[in-house]
């Protein structure tokens, strides 16, 4: 059985890592924070202080790291590094161009990269629920299903790597933009005073509905963002990589500026360690007495 080497073990990357364990994979975890790796190690994890023990020790890569940035801090931090008959299974939420960047580097010495990104929270990886996006070859894809329905039954070829990473860019715009679209209609109807028992059950028989907006719902009423499945400063990373992307497809994407310049107002309000749906009480600013 090839040795795993889990990489990035936050909000996702840690319950992801114990389904691997709780499957009965061989797994060495690294995190800058090794705090993040305590109840991992517990279970059996092979916790390790350095990025090159991982490196030296894991057949299989797996990062689910912040961003570009953080992968390349990560794993090539040694300009020097030649990576041999190793597999990298790149799976957070990075551009096509930095996934083909990633690719290019990591293969220049016999290895093979793919990515999986995956669309869901916390409860999903925690539950097995995981959609997973897969960019990489057919053959990549039937060797490397089984250990990725560890994450989640659904996992979808989108094609060759950069697909999955721009069907995963495409997933994350909508949860902003539905997201902050919400959090208007919301605050507005709260200030006319309007029965919003009655709003939600026309919008849930319509087909303007998305099963987002009763899931924060709650959240926004009650202005609670702790115990975030996913952080405002992490969407604002994800909005601006979009941004970035669009502008060089040439799509128009104004509604999207918007959408970063309310995130920005949340992360100078100091929500940034919050959930996402903190971007409420930026759009709809906090009053002395809510009007139901």
């Amino acid at each position: 059985m090839d040795k795993i080497a889990f990489f990035g073990t936050g909000l996702l990357g840690e319950p992801m890592a114990r389904q691997l364990l709780e499957a009965g994979n061989d797994l060495i975890v690294f995190n800058r924070t090794k705090e993040k790796t305590n109840a991992l190690k517990d279970m059996g994890a092979t916790v390790v202080d350095h990025a090159s023990e991982a490196i030296e020790q894991g057949d299989v890569f797996i990062t689910m790291l912040t961003d570009y940035q953080a992968i390349c801090d990560v794993l090539f931090f040694n300009p020097f590094q030649r990576f041999r008959n190793k597999t990298l299974i790149q799976m957070g939420t990075i551009s096509p161009t930095q996934s083909l960047m990633v690719k290019e580097r990591f293969e220049s010495n016999g290895s093979s990269y793919l990515e999986a990104p995956v669309l869901g929270s916390i409860p999903q990886a925690r539950t097995r629920t995981l959609l997973v996006l897969f960019g990489g070859t057919g053959k990549q894809y039937r060797k490397w299903l089984p250990l990725l329905k560890n994450f989640g039954e659904k996992v979808t070829h989108m094609g060759q790597v950069g697909q999955a990473s721009a069907a995963k860019l495409a997933l994350n715009q909508l949860i902003a933009s539905l997201t902050a679209s919400f959090s208007m209609s919301l605050g507005y109807l709260r200030e006319q005073g309007a029965n919003l028992d009655l709003f939600m059950t026309i919008l849930r028989e319509s087909a303007l509905y998305a099963p987002t907006f009763d899931k924060k719902l709650e959240r926004m009423k009650e202005r609670n963002f702790e115990n975030p499945n996913f952080p405002v400063k992490h969407l604002l990373k994800d909005v601006k990589l979009m941004l970035d992307e669009f502008s060089s497809k040439g799509i128009q994407a104004h509604p999207l500026k918007g959408v970063e310049d309310i995130l920005d107002n949340a992360i100078k309000a100091g929500l940034d360690n919050l959930d996402y749906s903190a971007l409420y009480n930026a759009v709809h600013l906090p009053q002395k007495k809510e009007k139901e």
